[in-house]
């Protein structure tokens, strides 16, 4: 008996999530389901798809071959059932945005409110991730980055300010025992607080003022994760452990509440601000499309 589209929606579905319970989660099923349906196909296909532990599940090379297979062909499945989303009244479906913790925390709360009133229908999951990754490859309609380069067949259409800061600051007790920098080679000389990505590499902090531009990698008493680690960080620099290196946007806050003090502000960098990126080479599910027209009709916030 050949496999019926249930079972192998089960395979995509659990492939996919990494685990029946995670799959389970997605899918809105139960786990012992989904176990039972990819055991019925690995005994009609008569191969193993799966390595299954206590721990983990994964992928056997078969099962890898499966699914880089049936992948393209479900995905125009369901943009093919999704054409269907035009004639409704109202958009209705998933949108699953990949962001940085910089846009979740600086652009979407101008965004997503409104939009989730305007279309309630529609419903958004949001996922920070720091590193550039293949939207599709980790099952989203679209992402949100800075500046990076985009494969060729890759959508880029702005979204929230247009152009963003980086700022440098401190707290007055780390300034009053240090001294306020006067110039971005002075920075060498003190306490920083900087940011490592998963890849290893750090984040030079960039300084212009007319033609000149510096760029530096100080050191310091404190390394984070930029995304996760980039609260404490914040909470370091007012608590006089250093100087920070972070958006405007992001510090404006403790600028406002006096918790900290600019930092050679007529050295700060402008850099474009984000872009919502997708794949161009498909059809736009409903929720994405919907997603593009209101963000195109939003005003344009300025950056502090």
């Amino acid at each position: 008996m050949k496999p019926d589209l249930a079972t192998i929606t089960a395979f995509v579905t659990v492939a996919r999530a990494g685990g029946f319970r995670e799959g389970a989660r997605l899918s809105g099923g139960s786990a012992s389901r989904l176990s039972d349906q990819i055991r019925r196909l690995e005994s009609q296909l008569g191969v193993r798809l799966f390595n299954r532990s206590t721990r983990s599940v994964a992928l056997t090379e078969a099962g890898e071959g499966l699914l880089n297979r049936l992948s393209p062909a479900l995905d125009e499945m369901e943009l093919a059932l999704d054409v269907v989303n035009s004639y409704r009244n109202r958009p209705a479906g998933m949108l699953k945005l990949n962001v940085p913790t910089a846009a979740a925390r600086l652009v979407l709360p101008d965004i997503i409110p409104a939009f989730l009133a305007a279309y309630p229908d529609i419903r958004v999951e949001v996922i920070t991730e720091e590193n550039f990754v293949d939207v599709l490859a980790e099952g989203c309609d679209a992402g949100i980055r800075y500046d990076e380069s985009l494969e060729q067949d890759m959508i880029a259409v702005p979204i929230g300010p247009r152009t963003q800061k980086f700022a440098a600051a401190a707290s007055h007790e780390y300034l009053r025992k240090h001294g306020m920098p006067e110039h971005p080679r002075d920075l060498l000389d003190h306490a920083c607080l900087r940011g490592r990505f998963a890849s290893g590499a750090l984040h030079p902090w960039e300084f212009e003022r007319g033609d000149e531009t510096i760029e530096l990698n100080p050191t310091g008493p404190l390394l984070v994760r930029p995304g996760g680690g980039t609260d404490l960080a914040v909470q370091a620099a007012c608590a006089g452990t250093g100087i920070i290196y972070l958006f405007e946007d992001w510090l404006a806050p403790y600028f406002d509440r006096g918790d900290l003090i600019p930092v050679l502000a007529d050295w700060w960098p402008h850099f474009p601000g984000p872009k919502l990126y997708y794949p161009g080479r498909r059809l736009v599910p409903t929720p994405l499309r919907t997603f593009i027209d209101f963000i195109k009709t939003q005003p344009v916030r300025a950056s502090r």
